[in-house]
């Protein structure tokens, strides 16, 4: 009579405050990804040439730990197709938020399309999940309020000569990387959920590389592989590359020890660390009404996102 062959055993977590602060690095990183990309972008180089060498670093490093690991990526029956629309929407939404960051300031993009938890929140409603409690709402109207102070709405509106059809536009592009993340999230949650992580991650990055190169080839984007114009834009590139490379591998290999369902709301020091860098490198300098803002959005992300399963949280790196 054979034995029953037993499960393997999970990795134990790791100690908490070791776990918060990889993912505070790891906030840092993706947070100083945004603002060489901006450095970048100043300096000429085109939005597709940034996400095409960052997508492609991390798709030759993370194919290497998958082959090494030996590890399986066959998808069960039907998941084909929602693995290839998860990529192209990751696709989209590293389109819109880089677009926006070369637009507007780092951080007012990055505050805008954090508020996915509640396009999130909405879309699953939408689809025939739970309806938001009471307190879901009162947390996505503390974000939207939070907003509000971020995008001087009211300073804004007194003085419509300031803005133009550009700021409009980065804040458009900011709010479409929501909405696509958003949906993004949802396939993950429900029509991907039994994919390994490995298999979801590998092949998430593999199409977001194929469609920048297929966007760049046929000029759908023209200037968007359009190189740096000193060796600043270069470095800035090699700094966005390593930042974000670094991230998406750390959190790829640690995800299982780091307890994300405790501990993902962390990773939202992303939007701060933006503000702090963005006047460090970039001089781009919030006012304090701004700046309190971002602190109500983010406070209000944090509790709104408390409770999200690692899954999800595994899906934003990727972003």
């Amino acid at each position: 009579m054979s034995r029953p062959v037993s499960a393997p055993t999970l990795p134990p977590p790791f100690p908490r405050h070791l776990a918060v602060i990889i993912l505070l690095c790891m906030g840092c990183a993706f947070a100083g990804n945004h603002v060489a990309a901006r450095v970048a972008f100043d300096d000429g180089a085109g939005v597709l040439l940034a996400i095409l060498l960052r997508s492609g670093g991390t798709l030759l490093v993370l194919a290497i730990l998958v082959l090494w690991q030996r590890q399986s990526l066959r998808l069960p029956a039907g998941a084909w197709r929602w693995q290839l629309l998860l990529g192209l929407l990751i696709t989209a939404q590293s389109l819109c938020l880089y677009s926006a960051v070369a637009r507007v300031p780092v951080a007012v993009a990055l505050l805008v399309a954090n508020v996915f938890p509640i396009l999130l929140a909405l879309l699953t409603w939408a689809t025939g999940g739970p309806r938001p409690t009471a307190r879901t709402a009162a947390l996505m109207a503390l974000i939207l309020l939070g907003l509000v102070f971020v995008l001087d709405v009211p300073g804004r509106l007194s003085n419509a000569t300031q803005v133009g059809a550009h700021w409009w536009l980065g804040i458009a592009l900011a709010f479409c990387a929501a909405s696509v993340f958003a949906c993004a999230l949802w396939i993950t949650d429900h029509k991907l959920s039994q994919v390994r992580g490995s298999a979801r991650s590998l092949l998430t990055i593999f199409i977001v590389f194929s469609s920048v190169n297929l966007a760049g080839l046929t000029g759908a984007l023209p200037g968007g592989l359009n190189l740096p114009a000193t060796a600043t834009g270069w470095l800035a590139l090699a700094t966005l590359v390593v930042l974000y490379g670094t991230g998406f591998i750390v959190l790829f290999i640690s995800v299982p020890r780091l307890d994300m369902p405790r501990n993902a709301p962390v990773m939202n020091i992303e939007p701060l660390a933006t503000l702090l860098m963005g006047w460090m490198v970039l001089d781009q300098m919030l006012s304090a009404g701004q700046i309190l803002g971002g602190v109500i959005v983010v406070t209000g992300i944090v509790l709104l996102t408390y409770r999200k399963t690692a899954i999800k949280a595994q899906a934003k790196a990727v972003a």
